[in-house]
């Protein structure tokens, strides 16, 4: 079985093993590898040949951990069984004592997820004698496990009482000193998969940390709770043991090197082409359509109005989805941030297709918003995931699925999976018209011909990023920069400006070009960077106006433009030409240029390009 490879799925990263051999350095290894996701801190914690439970933490780099495990091991540190974690800070600020593992007694924890009800519990366990040494809601899941220990006497029935009474979503990693020969996970909410050996078994919170390892894994299912051992892993569902199929990860998909590129993401921004051509393939390896593509046409036939629900880079990629879906198919659409439809009275129609997008598939707020639409039992709701990750929650809960094969993606500012997701809704937007015939047939055939085409349109804005790079230089001293577009342009300027903010550390806003008087233009002058995208559609006279308005006010244009649309450079007026294209590809297009103009500026300014402060790959907590 060939799978994606699941990246970024979480905003700390979690490694576990038990095995014959010492551990501490797989732990480190696979921490190594969860770098992408941005975080903190980190540490370990194992159980020594001698019983005793050792345990380290730093803040900063795991290069900085590693240098602090080398000093112990020279003394003879070496453990069989343990647990390792990259923390992103969300109780407490980054210190050591807030840092993971964390221990309660001979008990050491990590944590992915965020726990609700930690105060409450805190202020129990504080009552029953317990003393906390940090600010984090992790070492009430120490503390309770621990008491719990001491009620059953074992350490699988502790984790398992002490998972009823944490509220929220969240993963653990669960080892004692008193039980060298066991590792205790749980998911609830938030990702782990468990990595098979010979003679040795692993954890993680994703697959990419054990691919030094194993290639065969077990992706738990939500509620699970897992006993490994050296020999055997047991898997418990409410209390009772269940049975999960291991699946083969074919390595040569999980490549993840810059492979001579300065860093992932422009790697990343260099393999769009390729992503954008798999995708389109396995709907459309021609003008004729797979059969077996969303192939449960009858439902298809009922839908009337399409719901998308996204957060951060994949709620613009529904921005544009929306102006495709009632341009071509005059299809009612509404898009919303899933943070903000999970938590109002949202109307969901009858006969809706609700569309979550997700990259990794496990975005807290998309499962569940999600979740709480189908637990209504909307008449005629059908649902359908378009996700980079086949394993991920998102598409195992959902009718359909269209997998975005972009491969891994390790920059935390998203590139090829964003592109994928446009070209995946595209492709939704097509076969839904395959089935009720809402385009004209000649419309309908141009756009099939013409997404055919698109990798080679992508490669030919790729050959520019040299020019882009020189127009980069002009925005390193600049404070704060605007991105205009109109109609489906709108969302690629949401987007532009995310990732010039994400990487580069530059305010950033993007605006609907007709809305610069409604305010925006009063924060035009001479200093201020305004970027343009501007191809050859029924928008661009409109847009040019808006372009006038401001070089009126001292403004510094910067205008990625179609050939055809007759734009010329003049004085504080930069132009950067883009291959003609039709304009209901266009987002896909001149997606590129703004990626490759936030790199370059990030790399001039010296930021952390991959992996920039704060930030997470992807959100499992709210």
């Amino acid at each position: 079985i060939v799978l994606r490879i699941d990246h970024g799925i979480a905003m700390c990263g979690i490694v576990g093993g038990i095995a014959e051999r010492n551990v501490t350095a797989i732990l480190l290894e696979g921490l190594k590898r969860l770098e992408y996701r941005g975080y903190d801190s980190a540490g370990l914690a194992v159980v020594q040949d001698s019983g005793v439970l050792f345990r380290v933490r730093e803040v900063g780099k795991v290069a900085v951990l590693r240098e602090a495990v080398r000093e112990f091991e020279a003394v003879g540190v070496e453990g069989r069984v343990g647990i390792a974690h990259t923390r992103w800070a969300t109780h407490g600020a980054p210190t050591v004592a807030n840092a993971h593992p964390h221990v309660s007694g001979s008990i050491a924890v990590v944590h992915n997820g965020i726990i609700e009800n930690h105060q409450a519990l805190r202020e129990q366990l504080q009552a029953d004698g317990y003393v906390f040494t940090s600010q984090t809601d992790t070492e009430v899941a120490a503390h309770l496990i621990h008491q719990k220990h001491l009620e059953t006497g074992d350490l699988l029935a502790a984790v398992m009482a002490a998972s009823h009474l944490l509220h929220g979503a969240y993963a653990l990693g669960v080892i004692s000193e008193q039980y060298p020969n066991e590792l205790i996970a749980v998911r609830r909410g938030s990702p782990l998969v468990v990595g098979l050996g010979i003679g040795e078994n692993f954890l993680a919170s994703d697959q990419m940390a054990l691919l030094p390892v194993t290639n065969r894994f077990v992706y738990l299912e939500e509620g699970d709770i897992v006993r490994l051992t050296r020999r055997e892993v047991e898997f418990y569902q409410q209390g009772e043991r269940v049975s999960r199929i291991a699946q083969e990860l074919d390595i040569t998909e999980v490549q993840a090197e810059k492979d001579g590129y300065r860093h992932f993401m422009l790697k990343e921004i260099h393999e769009q082409p390729q992503a954008i051509a798999r995708t389109i393939a396995q709907g459309m390896p021609s003008t004729e359509w797979r059969p077996q593509f969303l192939s449960n046409s009858d439902a298809l036939d009922q839908i009337q109005q399409i719901q998308i629900i996204a957060c951060g880079t994949s709620y613009h990629a529904g921005l544009v989805a929306r102006y495709w879906s009632e341009s071509l198919l005059n299809l009612p659409c509404q898009v919303e941030i899933a943070s903000e439809f999970r938590y109002r009275q949202a109307v969901v129609s009858p006969h809706t297709l609700l569309v979550c997008i997700s990259q990794s598939g496990e975005t807290a707020d998309t499962l569940a918003a999600l979740r709480e639409v189908k637990a209504r039992g909307v008449a005629g709701l059908q649902t359908l995931a378009i996700c980079n990750v086949a394993t991920s929650s998102l598409v195992r809960e959902t009718d359909w699925h269209i997998l975005t094969q972009a491969g891994p993606e390790i920059g935390v500012a998203s590139t090829k999976a964003f592109t994928t997701q446009l070209v995946a809704l595209l492709m939704l937007l097509l076969r839904l018209d395959d089935v009720q015939q809402r385009m004209a047939p000649a419309t309908r055939q141009q756009i099939e011909q013409h997404l055919l085409t698109l990798p080679g349109v992508i490669h030919q804005a790729l050959d520019q990023e040299q020019q882009i790079e020189q127009m980069a230089q002009r925005f390193v001293e600049k404070r704060h920069t605007l991105f205009l577009g109109r109609g489906p342009q709108f969302a690629i300027a949401l987007e532009g400006a995310l990732k010039l903010k994400e990487i580069s550390y530059i305010h950033a806003e993007g605006y609907a070009a007709g809305e610069l008087k409604h305010g925006p233009l009063a924060l035009v002058d001479q200093d201020m960077p305004v970027v343009v995208l501007a191809p050859e559609d029924s928008w661009l006279d409109k847009l040019r106006s808006n372009m006038e308005e401001v070089q009126a006010r001292g403004g510094e244009l910067f205008v990625f433009a179609a050939q055809a649309s007759g734009i010329q450079p003049q004085s504080r007026l930069h132009v950067q030409a883009l291959p003609n294209v039709l304009p209901v590809l266009a987002p896909i297009l001149y997606s590129i240029p703004v990626q490759l103009l936030s790199y370059h500026v990030a790399v001039l300014r010296g930021t952390d390009v991959d992996q920039p402060r704060n930030l997470a790959k992807s959100v499992t907590v709210e």
